[in-house]
């Protein structure tokens, strides 16, 4: 079952299962109703956001989940500027943080994109990293890339300008909550919505010394390793792959 923010009739969203895991049946309203605390729980919640964010991620492997908040596809754009050989990708067209990049394409000058291999300036060899390392910033069609903080470094430095020519293929962040959410709900599966509950719960019971909150610790750890098992075999479109070593007959 999926959770809302919070719904204050129904009484199933995240806000009221954390009203109902520290203050039991008595806790309607304790959250809901008071702004300080709301705001608090607020915050917590979204730290827990981004802990089940990083272990989806982690998790995920190939298949590269993305928040299923977002209006958009994990995907950002770039024009071509003949001679400049870095872009830089900090936030994607919606405002949302970028956190990694995946693929690489270039559009070259038929308008054709075409993926370009990845480079690592600080580890590769000599003989890959010419174009970035020579000094002769040789212009062209860029066929490699080198990932360098928040930026994608081109060689070669292209030679002509393409609107939206450069295009990659990212990870960022979800949506976070804020205190005037209602039917808002986390971007992951609802199945494990009740993440939300637990981790915030743990930790103002930890804070506050409260009896229970090892078996709530116990509890988020438990959702956690389910977590991280059905991110973990999401990709079953791909085949897997057996390997091993063959011994001989004698």
């Amino acid at each position: 079952m999926s959770l809302v923010f919070s719904d204050t009739t129904l009484k199933n969203g995240i806000i009221q299962g954390i009203e109902r895991e520290l203050f039991g049946d008595d806790g309607d309203g304790k959250i809901s109703g008071n702004a300080v605390r709301l705001a608090r729980f607020t915050a917590d919640i979204n730290l827990a956001l981004n802990e089940a964010w990083a272990m989806i991620l982690t998790a995920s492997g190939k298949w590269n989940w993305d928040d299923n908040n977002h209006g958009d596809h994990p995907i950002v754009r770039a024009n071509l500027v003949s001679g400049q050989r870095d872009y830089a990708f900090t936030l994607d067209g919606s405002g949302n943080t970028i956190l990694e990049f995946f693929k690489v394409f270039v559009k070259d000058t038929n308008g054709v994109y075409h993926e370009i291999d990845p480079v690592d300036v600080q580890s590769g060899n000599k003989w890959e990293l010419g174009g970035f390392t020579d000094g002769l910033n040789a212009a062209g069609i860029p066929s490699v890339y080198d990932k360098t903080g928040n930026s994608v470094f081109l060689d070669p430095i292209p030679n002509y300008n393409s609107v939206a020519g450069l295009m990659v293929y990212v990870s960022r962040e979800g949506h976070y909550f804020t205190v005037a959410d209602t039917t808002r709900k986390p971007g992951f599966a609802g199945t494990f919505h009740e993440y939300l509950v637990m981790n915030p719960a743990y930790k103002y019971a930890r804070r506050n010394s409260l009896a229970d909150a090892e078996s709530k610790g116990a509890e988020m750890l438990r959702i956690e390793k389910a977590m991280k098992a059905y991110y973990g075999r999401r990709a079953k479109d791909e085949p897997s792959r057996l390997s091993g070593r063959i011994t001989p007959f004698k």
